[in-house]
């Protein structure tokens, strides 16, 4: 039935690997974004109807309701689970959504440089940083290809044949590790901050997360800090010391004070990614050596 309300052009849109996000209006226009060529409109309208009764079904799906009282719809498409986001009028003038969309397979390394993200020097260094277990965070806005890279990395993780345990919010990351456990955050039932928590007794060579966006970001600098180096996490920011202020900031929502001294030492080096599909670039990577006074002393690799 959900495929049925999607339509041919959505359908087609999720079937091809190029697309990675496909988002309708509250005007109906449906848009799409593609890996080389980024956003852009398809000419195709969905209408408010057919938008809503895609909703609904999702909503169906996970045993929810969504209607004017709780308009918004966060969920997972059944079987395929990518990533759906709805909402219903009042919030929107008419019913709008967001689907997306995992990655059907790994872009490693080799291939950024190829496509011009980065630079032979940069992925010859996040490279060594994975093998020497420096602890790496990645920086970047909504879409800027922060999850696509944690996946390139963790296939140069596979290759130490360490045991690696991924926390996310939603199933994105693959890890081509032998011996990894994927856990996931479930609202009502188990938090980031409760699964980081959880892990250490699971063993963790590597702990790797999705995105950091709550007070769970101070459990994982402990973590990396206290015998388990070689983690990767994602937070959004728009340079490398913006990510790192970003830290600060959701540290804040379990103390009042800030513990810089811990998130100089605990995070080895950060990553800055900008733009969007065709456009996306490594913006800067910077090696995180210290404190000066107050501030963190950042030194651009």
């Amino acid at each position: 039935m959900l495929r049925t309300a999607m339509g041919p052009a959505i359908a087609a849109a999720l079937e091809d690997p190029q697309v990675i996000e496909v988002m309708v209006n509250p005007d109906g226009a449906l848009w799409l974004d593609r890996l080389r060529s980024g956003r852009a409109p398809t000419g195709v309208t969905v209408s408010p109807q057919d938008a809503e009764r895609i909703i609904r079904l999702v909503a169906a799906h996970v045993r929810m309701e969504v209607h004017a009282g709780d308009p918004v719809l966060s969920a997972e498409l059944p079987e395929t689970g990518e990533r759906f986001e709805g909402l219903l009028p009042p919030v929107a003038r008419a019913p709008t959504f967001a689907i997306r969309k995992h990655a059907r397979s790994v872009i490693p390394l080799p291939q950024y440089v190829a496509d011009g993200v980065m630079t032979q020097a940069q992925a010859d260094l996040l490279r060594s940083a994975v093998l020497e277990r420096k602890n790496i965070v990645i920086v970047g806005g909504t879409s800027t290809g922060k999850t696509t890279l944690i996946n390139a990395l963790l296939e140069v993780i596979a290759e130490t044949r360490d045991r690696v345990i991924v926390l996310e919010d939603t199933v994105e990351l693959r890890s081509l590790s032998d011996d990894h456990v994927a856990l996931r955050t479930k609202p009502g039932v188990a938090t980031m901050a409760r699964l980081v928590r959880s892990i250490l007794r699971l063993r963790p060579d590597r702990i790797i997360v999705g995105e950091v966006r709550g007070p769970e970001a101070l459990d994982l600098l402990k973590a990396w800090g206290t015998g388990h180096p070689g983690g990767i996490a994602s937070i959004h920011g728009d340079s490398a010391r913006g990510g790192l202020f970003r830290f600060e900031q959701l540290i804040q929502e379990a103390v009042v004070t800030v513990p810089r001294p811990l998130i100089a030492e605990a995070i080895d080096l950060v990553v800055c990614l900008e733009g969007r599909g065709g456009a996306r670039r490594v913006r800067e990577i910077a090696w995180v050596t210290g404190l000066e006074g107050q501030d963190y002393r950042l030194e651009p690799a």
